[in-house]
């Protein structure tokens, strides 16, 4: 009984961060991601306008599919920038 208390004391006084590093990721692979698939149409939907639409021009279309990119880049970054790297390899190589 005496085990069971002092194990379960330990867990409940376990931080909120430890808790958090032990479960992985807490973000998703960005193949995995309901925005990944959201920018893909919205870029095929820009492009198709631009090729049946007499009144958006090519640079403009390509414009609109860059801010796209950079509105999807900056949403998955603000996505993985509480979570830690916790794989077996080092992400910047380092030795």
């Amino acid at each position: 009984m005496a085990t069971t208390e002092t194990a379960e004391r330990r867990r409940m006084a376990a931080s909120y961060g430890e808790t958090r590093l032990a479960r992985g990721d807490e973000t998703k692979n960005a193949l995995k991601t309901t925005e990944f698939f959201a920018m893909v149409g919205v870029i095929a939907a820009i492009l198709i306008a631009a090729w049946v639409s007499d009144s958006l021009d090519d640079v403009r279309a390509w414009t609109l599919v860059a801010a796209v990119a950079i509105g999807y880049m900056v949403s998955r970054g603000l996505a993985k920038s509480g979570s830690k790297y916790v794989g077996g390899e080092d992400p910047l190589n380092r030795n």
